[in-house]
C-alpha cells in the first residue's frame, strides 16, 4: 500500500516504500506548470530568459517579475511559484551580504549555488516546512568566470553549459542543444533565447505573455542586470520573425 491518498504524501518527512517523496515532486509539478525558463552559459558571460504568463491583459507587467538580481555579479531566474521564488531572492541576497561582509570580495557562483542548495534541501527534512515550489537559474560572473546553475525544489543543484525548466523544457533543451557555447556571445544568446521562447510558446493555451531577459556579461561591466530594452526588442523581432519562417517552412514539408 502505497501512492498517492495513503498517507505518505502528507507530510515531507515521510517516504513512501518506494522510497519517494511525494510533496517534493509535487513541488516539482508546480514548475513543470509554470512559464519556460532558459540559461545559456557563453564565454563572456550568461543569459538567463523566462516566459512571464500573464493571468490577466489588465496586468503591468513589470509586477510579475521573474529576474531578479542578487549581488552585482550575480542574479537568478525563477520559474514556478512567484512567491516563494521571491523568498529564496531574500535568502540568496542575504548570503551575498554575509559572504562579503565577511570575505571583504564578492561570492562565487559555486558558493553561493551550494548555500542556496543547502536552503532548499532544508525545506525538505522537517515536517513544519515544505519544499519550494520553484525552481531557479542561477547566473554569475565573478572571480572563478561566468557560471550557470539550476536548483530544483529538493535542493540538487548542477552547472550547465545551458538548461531549461518550466512547461515546454524538453522542446527547449533540444534546441538549447544545437548551440555552440565555447564560441557564442551574450548578443548572440540573447537572440538565440528570445527565438527558443517563442518558439516554445503555445499561442493556443497561453496568449497574454511577455519575455523577461537578464544578463551578466564582459558588456554589462560583470553587472547582472535586466537586458536593455532596445536589445531585448530587437531579439524579440528576428525572433518572432524566424519562429514565423521556421513554422512556415515546416507547414510546407507536411
Amino acid at each position: 500500500m502505497s501512492g498517492i491518498g495513503t498517507g505518505y504524501d502528507l507530510g515531507v518527512d515521510t517516504y513512501s516504500p518506494e522510497g519517494r517523496i511525494f510533496q517534493v515532486e509535487y513541488a516539482s509539478k508546480a514548475v513543470d506548470n509554470s512559464g519556460t525558463a532558459i540559461g545559456v552559459r557563453c564565454k563572456d558571460g550568461v543569459v538567463v530568459g523566462v516566459e512571464k504568463l500573464l493571468p490577466s491583459k489588465m496586468l503591468e507587467p513589470s509586477t510579475l517579475q521573474r529576474v531578479y538580481p542578487l549581488d552585482k555579479q550575480v542574479g537568478i531566474c525563477v520559474a514556478g511559484l512567484q512567491p516563494d521564488g521571491r523568498q529564496i531572492v531574500a535568502r540568496g541576497r542575504e548570503e551575498c551580504r554575509v559572504y562579503r561582509d565577511t570575505n571583504a570580495v564578492p561570492i562565487t557562483g559555486k558558493s553561493l549555488c551550494n548555500r542556496l542548495g543547502e536552503f532548499l534541501q532544508m525545506h525538505t527534512l522537517y515536517w513544519a516546512y515544505r519544499p519550494f515550489g520553484c525552481a531557479v537559474l542561477l547566473a554569475s560572473y565573478a572571480d572563478d568566470g561566468p557560471q550557470l546553475y539550476l536548483l530544483d525544489p529538493s535542493g540538487t543543484a548542477f552547472g550547465y553549459n545551458a538548461c531549461a525548466v518550466g512547461k515546454a523544457k524538453t522542446l527547449a533543451k533540444a534546441e538549447l542543444e544545437k548551440l555552440k557555447f565555447d564560441t557564442i556571445t551574450c548578443r548572440e544568446a540573447v537572440e538565440q533565447v528570445a527565438t527558443i521562447l517563442t518558439l516554445v510558446h503555445d499561442d493556443s493555451k497561453d496568449k497574454v505573455f511577455e519575455f523577461e531577459l537578464g544578463w551578466v556579461c564582459d558588456e554589462s561591466k560583470q553587472t547582472f542586470q535586466l537586458v536593455p530594452e532596445a536589445i531585448r526588442v530587437a531579439a524579440l523581432a528576428k525572433a518572432a520573425a524566424n519562429t514565423k519562417d521556421s513554422r512556415e517552412k515546416k507547414n510546407l514539408v507536411d
